[in-house]
């Protein structure tokens, strides 16, 4: 009777206050006065959590690149911006096939490509001439990008845009203030033509313009536009809200912490950029095997929360050329992709780009519906379904199999570790582990392993470091009928929102 009233208690507490020290007033950056110690330091990154809009952006798992414009024309990757605008004329563009074929495929947002490194505009900017009004598409009437709005409106899924700053067609690129009102002004139109945004994509190409010369871009007064004109959309990924992995592999780290140092974050950075909405960006490389552990963090004097995407495409490059309609990955790459970007604790982007038909090609198509059916095939079935769960000083212990990421397993008091033993129904065969940290409530575990019961002893089926939204891990097949989840370390209390066993096709 005292220990389910303590328990009663105690998830009353987790509610009302977070897990154990945290207040429910969290943020996605802390500053580190001089001085303070690791233990110290480490608590207070377990306790940073996204903002709202990065939460929703982190759940979407799965978003769609489109690239298409003068380069699908051309056959080139960078066009140069001398481009006739006449060239572009994909006769039967479809915006609603794009939208309703990704969708199908298991992905909740796309992102459109407005304007590449050439200049040219899929919407009709009244600041430049090099856009579809002048191309021979509906007679200069169209607007891709209000077509894709559209389509995923009509879908209901998430709507993104690519801008590059870079821009080789226009004279002002490389002039400094002019170039970066043009910027602005473009930017507006699009955050202000075509409904919600829910993504603003900025890639870092700062090559010359026309003139010879390069543009400073004036990011600073790009992220307040697009706050004060989109305050809900994520901004990536030379943005505030998402940082970029590293390459265009797909891959994420064997060791994702979403929670990095942040040495030019101090108290004047916050108060001149209001504590409710920054817009701050870590600066320096984001390119290492470990952004976040402790002896990264150690000597931080700022602590943020900025995710990692992963960014890919189906095919060798990034716009359409019919000559790789042979090279396009299989839905086995694209599974292995899966498991090293979203397993890793990644959004991942993979680009499907349009034909110059203006269409997605069948074999882009037939590659997202086997890659598809595989990932379905594998995650049918949670093998950890109707188990009985064990664990000497966990609370909530029956919430990793409840199918529902807003409840969590966490631990009694101040422990950082736990045993967690899972009685199977019968034997059964598995080789992929499944695991979820409830991010909101922060990213904390640092170490964990699964072991099989061989019968006569504990068996190693794998191990890894960090967990964050989502953590999925293949190994050899094993047949058991006992399993336990070993969290050796975390940052202050765990917490496993969902723990799953599967076995793949």
């Amino acid at each position: 009777m005292f220990k389910k009233l303590f328990q009663v208690i105690l998830f009353l507490q987790i509610v009302v206050f977070g897990v154990y020290g945290q207040t429910s007033k969290s943020t996605n950056y802390a500053i580190i006065k001089p001085a303070t110690n690791l233990t110290a330091i480490v608590n207070t990154a377990a306790n940073v959590t996204p903002s709202a809009r990065q939460l929703r952006w982190q759940e979407l798992e799965l978003t769609a690149f489109f690239h298409i414009g003068m380069n699908t024309f051309t056959g080139r990757e960078w066009g140069d911006g001398k481009e006739d605008p006449k060239l572009f004329n994909p006769t039967a563009l479809d915006t609603r096939q794009w939208v309703r074929t990704v969708k199908a495929a298991g992905f909740k947002q796309v992102i459109i490509t407005a304007k590449h490194h050439d200049g040219f505009c899929l919407w009709p900017s009244k600041y430049t001439e090099h856009s579809v009004k002048n191309s021979p598409r509906k007679n200069g009437q169209g607007d891709v990008v209000k077509e894709v709005a559209d389509a995923c409106r009509e879908y209901k899924i998430g709507f993104g845009i690519y801008l590059s700053p870079w821009d080789r067609n226009s004279p002002l690129y490389g002039s400094g203030t002019a170039y970066n009102d043009y910027f602005v002004n473009q930017l507006t139109e699009l955050l202000t033509q075509y409904g919600r945004v829910d993504e603003v994509w900025f890639d870092g190409a700062n090559g010359e313009g026309s003139n010879g010369k390069k543009q400073v871009y004036d990011f600073d007064r790009w992220y307040k536009v697009i706050r004060k004109l989109q305050p809900s959309a994520v901004i990536a990924i030379m943005g505030p809200d998402v940082r970029w992995v590293g390459t265009e592999t797909g891959y994420g780290r064997e060791t994702e912490w979403s929670v990095v140092p942040a040495n030019n974050l101090d108290q004047l950075t916050i108060t001149a950029k209001s504590q409710h909405d920054i817009t701050f960006k870590p600066k320096g490389d984001m390119r290492g095997d470990d952004l976040g552990g402790r002896d990264k963090i150690k000597t931080a004097t700022g602590l943020i929360w900025y995710p990692a995407e992963a960014d890919v495409s189906i095919r060798p490059g990034w716009f359409f050329h019919a000559a790789e309609n042979d090279k396009v990955k299989s839905p086995e790459k694209l599974m292995d992709i899966y498991y090293n970007s979203v397993g890793k604790n990644c959004v991942l982007l993979l680009n499907i780009p349009p034909d110059k038909e203006g269409l997605l090609n069948a074999s882009d198509v037939n590659a997202l519906q086997g890659w598809k059916k595989l990932r379905d095939e594998t995650f049918k079935i949670n093998l950890l379904k109707d188990a009985s769960v064990e664990c000497n000083n966990g609370v909530n212990l029956k919430s990793i199999l409840d199918d529902d990421y807003n409840t969590w397993f966490t631990t009694h008091n101040k422990d950082t570790s736990a045993v967690i033993t899972l009685n199977l129904k019968g034997s059964k065969t598995f080789d992929v582990l499944l695991l979820q940290e409830n991010i909101a409530i922060g990213q904390r575990v640092e170490k964990f392993e699964l072991d099989y019961w061989d019968g006569n002893d504990w068996k190693k089926a794998t191990e890894g470091t960090t967990i964050g939204y989502k953590r999925l891990l293949r190994f050899s097949p094993v047949t058991a009928n006992k399993v336990r989840l070993t969290i050796e370390s975390s940052r202050l209390n765990p917490t496993i929102a969902t723990m799953g066993l599967y076995k793949q096709p």
